[in-house]
């Protein structure tokens, strides 16, 4: 069992994680106009908690992790959520294979966990229709100390904006605009910022 299986039920009783969703879907909101005729790809979505907010903005929501536990743990939040189609898929983003486009992408918290970024834009390109857009949460660049209880399973200390920039430019993303949505304070002064970044497949 993965440690977030473990932890799926505990999950959502973080009140910094629920705080971290919240201002990312707010930062949402404000970048990109959503509407109910759209669809949308949550890869990492975990217990649902960044999906909640922007379900009553959309018609679908696809919501892909690794986890099934994690899956089980949004299943049975979804009562409480607004009205939207919600599918669940278990599967490693990289590895998604669906016959549908999607109108944007979004995530938090989840790139980081993923090895192979050159990848993961190309399966964001693949699965997007024209114009559509990507708008991914994560963490500014840090000194590996973000997690408390180890960095099993993680792959990149953040990231930099410039690098993330030229991989979507790469990958036909066009007008990439990052902002600092939130602050995460930890002990021992220590804070960590998260990025959203945002940019439109060509």
């Amino acid at each position: 069992m993965s440690r977030f299986d473990k932890v799926a039920k505990e999950w959502d009783s973080s009140e910094r994680r629920q705080a971290m969703a919240a201002d990312i879907a707010n930062a949402i909101f404000k970048t990109q106009p959503l509407a109910k005729t759209m669809r949308l790809l949550d890869f990492g979505a975990g217990t649902g908690l960044l999906s909640k907010h922007l379900c009553s903005s959309v018609g679908h929501i696809t919501a892909l992790d690794i986890s099934k536990e994690m899956l089980k743990q949004l299943e049975a939040n979804r009562s409480t959520w607004g009205p939207c189609e919600v599918e669940t898929v278990h599967s490693d983003i990289t590895k998604f294979k669906t016959t549908l486009n999607y109108n944007g992408i979004v995530s938090s918290m989840s790139m980081h966990h993923i090895e192979n970024i050159d990848l993961l834009f190309e399966t964001f390109a693949r699965v997007l229709s024209p114009n559509g857009f990507i708008a991914i949460a994560d963490l500014e660049l840090e000194d590996g100390t973000f997690h408390e209880d180890g960095n099993e399973g993680v792959f990149h200390f953040g990231f930099e904006e410039e690098t993330l920039r030229q991989t979507a430019e790469k990958y036909g993303f066009t007008t990439p605009s990052f902002q600092t949505v939130h602050c995460v304070e930890k002990e021992e002064n220590k804070a960590y910022n998260i990025f959203l970044m945002h940019a439109f497949k060509q």
